[in-house]
Parts: structure tokens; C-alpha cells; sequence
């Protein structure tokens, strides 16, 4: 049965390498991952989970909480991905499920999170979810 859990030691994060790089190419290996999670860690209180279905990393996020003006306490999820194989199994419904809940535990107003335009599958997923689309976001490089 497939069991969603914090990635709390170094182990953990290298083994859920292989499918935050799916979303994250640019990562350029497990060590690169480590040192980034250090860093949003120190800065923001980063978390990440993972399900793990038969001894194998099967879909993963990255999130969180903070305060915001516009609406109090939220979760903010940065990184939500699942294997290919993985997909219409049940893994990203039963991620997001736990995402909500510990939002509603952690006294949260709200769960958000980004999707690029590109990413039309995850968009599906998302309205089937009951997520909305309520805000643009800008940006430019620099």
C-alpha cells in the first residue's frame, strides 16, 4: 500500500532525486538537490515528502508554510511530481490529500501552488483536485 512520508534524512532526499528531476532537469544530480534543500531550509522552512509505493519513490513535493498579507497562513507547494509510470495510480491524489490536511493542521487558510503553462496534464489533475485558477504570475529574468 502505497505511504506517503517527510524525507527527513539524506537518504531520503537522494532517493527521491531520481523523480524530483523529472520536474527539475536543471538539478543536475543528488548532491546539487541536497545542497539546494539546505539552502530553502535555512530560508524558508522547506519541507519535502514523498510516497513510497513497494520500496520505490513513486511521486514527491516540495512546500512551505508561511504568512502572506493577501491571505494569512499558507501552504505553498513549489514542487509536486509523480513518476510517468506512476500516473493514474493514485499517488498525486493521495500527496495532495496529505498536503491539504496538514495545511488544515497547521492552521493554514489555503494550499497554492504554480504550474507552468506548458504543464497541461498536471492542470487537468489540478481542477479535477478542486484547485482553481485565482491568480497570474509575472516574472522576468534578470
Amino acid at each position: 500500500m502505497p505511504e506517503v512520508k517527510l524525507a527527513v534524512s539524506e537518504e531520503d532526499i537522494r532517493r527521491c532525486f531520481p523523480v524530483i528531476q523529472r520536474l527539475r532537469p536543471h538539478v543536475a544530480d543528488a548532491d546539487e538537490l541536497l545542497a539546494r534543500i539546505d539552502r530553502q531550509q535555512a530560508m524558508a522552512d522547506w519541507r519535502l515528502v514523498y510516497v513510497e509505493d513497494k520500496g520505490q519513490v513513486v511521486a514527491c513535493a516540495g512546500f512551505r508554510v508561511h504568512e502572506w498579507l493577501v491571505s494569512g497562513k499558507i501552504l505553498y507547494v513549489d514542487d509536486l511530481v509523480t513518476v510517468e509510470y506512476g500516473r493514474s495510480k493514485g499517488y498525486g491524489k493521495k500527496l495532495l490529500s496529505w498536503l491539504k490536511d496538514l495545511a488544515r493542521q497547521e492552521g493554514c487558510a489555503q494550499l497554492r501552488l504554480d504550474s507552468g503553462t506548458h504543464r497541461t496534464q498536471a492542470h487537468k489533475f489540478y481542477f479535477r483536485e478542486g484547485l482553481v485558477v485565482s491568480a497570474f504570475h509575472f516574472e522576468i529574468d534578470l
